[in-house]
């Protein structure tokens, strides 16, 4: 078969699966995710031996550090893939929920119930535990989906998507409901953002060019997942060991995410107090600087940075630091800059940190906390399929509920409009 064939069928398979997930009981959905967590687990040697194969071939391509730790499937991404299904199970379904019930002065009961979404498109790069988190998400919320994983984690989605297939079979439901396009083909995004028909909403999760490359070519409405441009600002009453922890938090934990820290901003009047000794800390961590030139009075071996590095989302060991006069200066880099991702203020002041809440327009804002806190599972959504970046129809991390949409039920008992 040719790939745009393939890829058609395939999502004509998913708009007939998805009308069995929709009325698929929550009990029927519990014992899929349930069974697939044990799956993984018993078959983690083989899920890792494949992903040795995509590793080898990422080592080989020159990939860097940071995104070869994306890449694996670690004995801890295991044991996260699987705790992060039973999570799920633990959620309250949300298909049926009555979210408002009037009764009209016609006399007609008006009702709005959460529905799953349909057939929903992802494409997403490196990362094989997305195809777990999306599978686990989707089908809870009666959503059926089409997978289409970067061709540098092609072994393992592989790998993965078997397990789905069993556990979706075991448990009497089709094992179209999640599917993965079996190719690395790049034409087979081209044919999946053109099935409008069939396809009720697409999710783009990976590097800016990919999300551009979705939002430009697709026919079928986008959810964006855009890329994290995350800023941490010291403010003048902050308590400086406080953002120290935070600030090295927010980059070095794991650098290569989309929740990690890319601009550091750090107010005037703590900057001599506070960026000697955290640059250090900086530097010990193997984390290259970027500084405008106060910082550079300041930490005299950072380089220099340039009008690039501040809408860059480096997604490695490498951080652009400015000096900036007040809240309001900060706010302004912000709003210039940013990806509407998250925002982190560190100060005593509460006054300054609601102005702060309210100003950031970000899907997340912390304050006193890192930015990597800005996760499904770290936000009591148990797992995510993604972080929307723009405001429709969701904002920030995606879990069950933002994998449904409401209509309307209308009760009556004879009545017509007059």
């Amino acid at each position: 078969m040719s790939v745009e064939s393939t890829v058609v069928e395939m999502a004509q398979k998913a708009r007939r699966a998805a009308r069995r997930a929709a009325v698929a009981t929550t009990e029927q959905k519990n014992d899929v995710l349930g069974l697939l967590a044990e799956i993984i687990e018993e078959r983690a040697q083989e899920i890792q031996a494949e992903n040795a194969r995509d590793l080898e071939l990422a080592r080989d391509k020159g990939l860097s550090p940071a995104m070869i730790d994306r890449l694996t499937i670690s004995d801890n991404v295991i044991a996260s893939m699987a705790g992060g299904l039973r999570d799920v199970v633990k959620l309250a379904d949300p298909v049926g929920e009555v979210t408002s019930k009037e009764v009209r002065p016609s006399g007609i009961e008006v009702s709005r119930v959460r529905i799953p979404l349909g057939v929903i498109g992802m494409i997403y790069e490196s990362r094989p535990n997305v195809t777990i988190d999306a599978a686990g998400l989707c089908l809870k919320a009666g959503n059926a989906i089409i997978l289409r994983g970067g061709s540098e984690a092609f072994h393992s989605n592989m790998a993965l998507s078997a397990c789905i297939a069993e556990a979706l079979e075991k448990v009497g439901l089709p094992r179209e409901v999640v599917q993965l396009i079996p190719m690395r083909d790049r034409e087979a995004v081209n044919v999946l953002l053109k099935q409008e028909d069939l396809i009720d909403v697409m999710i783009p999760r990976g590097g800016e060019g990919l999300i551009r490359f979705v939002t430009e070519n697709s026919l079928v409405p986008v959810l964006k997942h855009y890329k994290g441009v995350c800023h941490v600002y010291v403010d003048s009453e902050a308590d400086l060991e406080k953002a120290q922890k935070i600030s090295l938090n927010a980059k070095v934990q794991r650098p290569g995410v989309c929740n990690a820290m890319e601009t550091l901003l750090v107010h005037r009047d703590v900057a001599e107090r506070f960026l000697p000794a955290c640059g250090r800390a900086f530097q010990e961590a193997g984390v290259t600087l970027k500084g405008c030139p106060e910082v550079r009075k300041h930490l005299p071996w950072a380089e220099a940075a340039t009008d690039a590095d501040w809408p860059e989302e480096y997604l490695d060991l490498t951080l652009a630091v400015k000096v900036v006069a007040s809240v309001d200066d900060a706010l302004d880099h912000i709003a210039a800059y940013n990806s509407g991702h998250t925002e982190s203020i560190v100060t005593e002041n509460q006054e300054t940190a609601r102005l702060f809440v309210q100003a950031a327009d970000s899907s997340a804002v912390m304050v006193n906390a890192s930015t990597r806190f800005n996760d499904g599972g770290e936000l009591g959504l148990g797992a995510e399929i993604g972080i929307s970046t723009s405001k429709l129809h969701a904002f920030g991390p995606m879990g069950l509920e933002e994998l449904t949409s409401r209509k309307f039920v209308v009760y009556g008992t004879g009545q017509i409009r007059q």
